[in-house]
């Protein structure tokens, strides 16, 4: 359990900032501080209100200085899920959670907290690092779908998981309530929507037989609030091109995808100097973004997501707060210095609440 002078000064300090961006006055701040002092010296810890717990989760968000899309983080939806008791009901608000976020297509900011650990290796903990996921195989033939899965989905079949062997098979969710052992939960197919991936121009990106899912929903890290932890909290937003076209089809530790592009391009492949993998990058790209938009799912490409983050600096300076940020994970992929992000710089100052990774 944590310190309890230290609790209470993490507890003050987001209990002040939260409570002077809500409007209330120094009576009301100070009444709640005395509160939260007794709770701390009685139990060791307090639990928040849920306008405390709202408000928090939207400035974790502001403050995750690796976010590009940071400008939207007022319309966060919070999904209290403190109340829950049982793997089932876990479950449940996870399926909740990407029905809600998924909206037919017309992606919500979602966050689902569930109960606080007060002490270690207690409370909710979700073991993938997204609620959806494909997943990794290794075979004699080579990998088959996404490498980046490849540990979760060697838990999911040590706890009798067997997927199809497809490189698109939806992983099931593995749940864990304080220290028992894990459980699977498949997840509804009803509930998620996928992308078939199609080129506006060039017919021959439909021989490539991609797709991915519509939310990116981060369910592998943890979120503080005013120095109490909350182990399970997934949250999402909706999915910038680059994240999926230059990242997850195109990285060689992924789904590699650039050569078969230029192949299908009649691409030179021979000189890194013919620039094949700008060019099959570039219109792998717009196939993603085509794809998205033709299905009606949301994404943003990274020249508008640049131009939403130069806003959100913008209202942040003008409320008086200083913009942080982690410059390396800002920029995009691609064309990077075609944004004013590449010639920024930001200081990559951690501030509470936000999201954390956990430590294994």
């Amino acid at each position: 359990m944590k310190d309890p002078d230290r609790l209470l000064e993490e507890a003050v300090s987001f209990i002040e900032e939260c409570y002077r961006e809500l409007g209330k006055g120094r009576g009301e701040i100070e009444t709640r501080l005395d509160e939260i002092n007794r709770h701390i010296r009685d139990k060791g810890y307090y639990e928040h209100t849920v306008q405390e717990l709202q408000h928090g989760a939207k400035m974790a968000w502001r403050n995750s200085n690796r976010c590009i899309g940071r400008l939207f983080w007022e319309t966060l939806k919070i999904h209290d899920a403190r109340h829950i008791e049982t793997e089932e009901q876990i479950a449940e608000a996870l399926f909740q959670h990407i029905e809600t976020a998924t909206n037919g297509g017309k992606i919500r900011p979602v966050v689902t907290i569930f109960p606080p650990a007060h002490e270690p290796g207690l409370g909710v903990r979700i073991w993938n690092d997204q609620l959806i996921r494909y997943a990794g195989y290794e075979t004699e033939n080579g990998r088959i779908g996404d490498p980046a899965s490849l540990q979760v989905t060697k838990l999911c079949q040590s706890l009798g998981w067997r997927g199809a062997g497809t490189h698109f098979d939806v992983l099931p969710l593995v749940v864990q309530l304080r220290d028992r052992v894990p459980r699977l939960f498949e997840i509804p197919e009803h509930l998620v929507m996928e992308v078939d991936i199609s080129h506006p121009d060039m017919t021959a990106f439909e021989d490539l037989h991609l797709k991915w899912y519509a939310v990116p929903i981060v369910s592998g890290m943890r979120l503080e609030i005013g120095g109490i932890d909350y182990p399970a909290a997934p949250f999402n937003g909706w999915y910038m091109g680059t994240e999926i076209g230059a990242r997850n089809f195109a990285d060689t530790a992924r789904y590699d995808m650039l050569p078969r592009v230029a192949s299908i391009m009649g691409l030179d492949t021979r000189r890194a100097a013919s620039l094949w993998k700008d060019k099959a990058l570039v219109e792998l790209n717009v196939a993603v973004l085509h794809s998205y938009q033709k299905q009606g799912v949301t994404i943003v490409d990274h020249h508008t997501a640049a131009q939403q983050f130069m806003r959100f600096e913008e209202r942040e300076h003008k409320s008086g707060r200083a913009v942080t940020g982690d410059w390396s994970w800002l920029i995009p992929p691609l064309s990077p210095a075609t944004t004013h992000i590449f010639h920024n710089t930001y200081q990559n100052e951690v501030k509470t609440p936000n999201f954390f990774y956990h430590d294994s």
